[in-house]
């Protein structure tokens, strides 16, 4: 709105100039020719630039009505001009006195914003840096809480958001690690605790071997060895879930492990290769055995274990196949049966997994690998182990 009055009062003002330079044309028209014949030496239509004019003392008022309207404050700076000089064929000359264009003051203040924005970002960047560094720590500590290390803390600097931040994360881990290791020692304790009935009820069978029946003798005693693998492997989960839980890391060779594993089963076949790796035997052995009695219980006989090489990333790592003549498991169910107590749809009794196969999957990732059931080209299913070959083991 300001500008559009501005543009019409110098409208209004340009009217007004050009009458009064019409009302003086016409007076100098009557006085004759004479005042434009002085420095008539050129030649007639010719026209050529006079040398800068001295600057102004101030601008005049359309000079400045046209400034005002631009924009431009500072109406009282000098002007600098450029004279032209024509002169016509009657002998008169033409004179124009041409201001020469200032810089916009926008474009300046533009320039000067953007100045100033460089200087407070340049200004801004280490105190910028050094909280987004401690946010870096932060999310540190929020992805090693996350991978299970329930010790991991972050260092609380400063008085802000961010150190209030760190703190809160810190009260959380302690909160989260205390319960954790409560369930876990609860569960121990009641492992243990399980032990002692189980073993009651082993000598009181023993004692009355005479007085039951063999059958149901029998059945009491698989029934006990049952609860007591369930204990066992209890224990094993709460260790094997404890991240700073020390494994052995010896050289070992997979081929005898699971021979002495195989003659445990008469319905088991092996075939492979030695695989140098390092590892805790009794947790491979244990791996291995819930493998083999997985399919013993669930499974059709024979029993095939294959020991091979085989590439993963581009890197040479050991492979475990153990399969069986079964039906094998539904591709809906391939990550579901290493869930704990997990019972698939296929299996011959109503008796779950149990822990069996998330303890295979734990002890092959404690030991850098992975468990996986996998479809076969025969149209069976089988389960493959994969752990990394010992260091310097060349593929034959």
């Amino acid at each position: 709105m300001l500008r559009q009055q501005r543009m019409e009062m110098l409208e209004r003002m340009q009217e007004r100039m050009q009458e009064r330079r019409r009302s003086e044309g016409r007076l100098q028209g009557d006085g004759g020719g004479n005042g434009g014949a002085a420095g008539g030496d050129g030649a007639p239509g010719e026209s050529r630039a006079l040398p800068d004019a001295e600057p102004l003392p101030r601008a005049g008022p359309l000079d400045r009505a046209r400034r005002w309207a631009r924009g431009d404050e500072d109406l009282d700076r000098p002007l600098r001009l450029r004279r032209f000089q024509m002169r016509l064929d009657d002998g008169r000359h033409i004179i124009s006195n041409t201001p020469l264009r200032q810089m916009p003051s926008r474009m300046r203040l533009h320039t000067i914003l953007i100045g100033l924005a460089i200087i407070i970002a340049i200004a801004a960047y280490p105190v910028v840096r050094r909280v987004t560094r401690r946010l870096e720590h932060l999310q540190q500590g929020v992805e090693s809480l996350g991978a299970g290390n329930l010790s991991a803390r972050v260092e609380v600097k400063g008085s802000d958001e961010v150190a209030a931040l760190a703190a809160s994360f810190n009260r959380s881990a302690d909160q989260i690690e205390a319960l954790v290791g409560a369930h876990k020692t609860m569960l121990a304790n009641a492992s243990h605790e399980l032990r002692t009935p189980l073993a009651r009820i082993r000598l009181a069978l023993e004692l009355s071997k005479e007085q039951v029946d063999a059958k149901r003798r029998a059945g009491l005693e698989q029934d006990i060895a049952e609860l007591d693998q369930l204990i066992d492997e209890i224990l094993l989960a709460s260790r094997l879930d404890a991240v700073g839980e020390r494994t052995e890391n010896d050289e070992l060779d997979l081929l005898p492990l699971a021979a002495e594993e195989c003659a445990r089963y008469e319905e088991a076949d092996l075939d492979g290769e030695p695989l140098p790796v390092r590892g805790d035997a009794r947790l491979l052995r244990r791996m291995l055995r819930n493998l083999l009695e997985n399919a013993r219980r669930h499974g059709v006989p024979p029993t095939t274990v294959k020991l091979r090489r085989s590439s993963v990333d581009g890197v040479d790592v050991a492979e475990i196949v153990v399969r069986d003549a079964g039906p094998g498991i539904p591709k809906a169910e391939y990550d579901k049966v290493f869930e704990p107590f997990y019972r698939s749809s296929n299996a011959r009794d109503s008796v779950g997994s149990g822990l069996g196969l998330a303890l295979v999957r734990q002890i092959a990732r404690r030991h850098g690998g992975d468990a996986r059931c996998d479809h076969l080209h025969t149209g069976h299913s089988a389960f493959v182990i994969t752990l990394p070959l010992q260091n310097g083991s060349q593929s034959v």
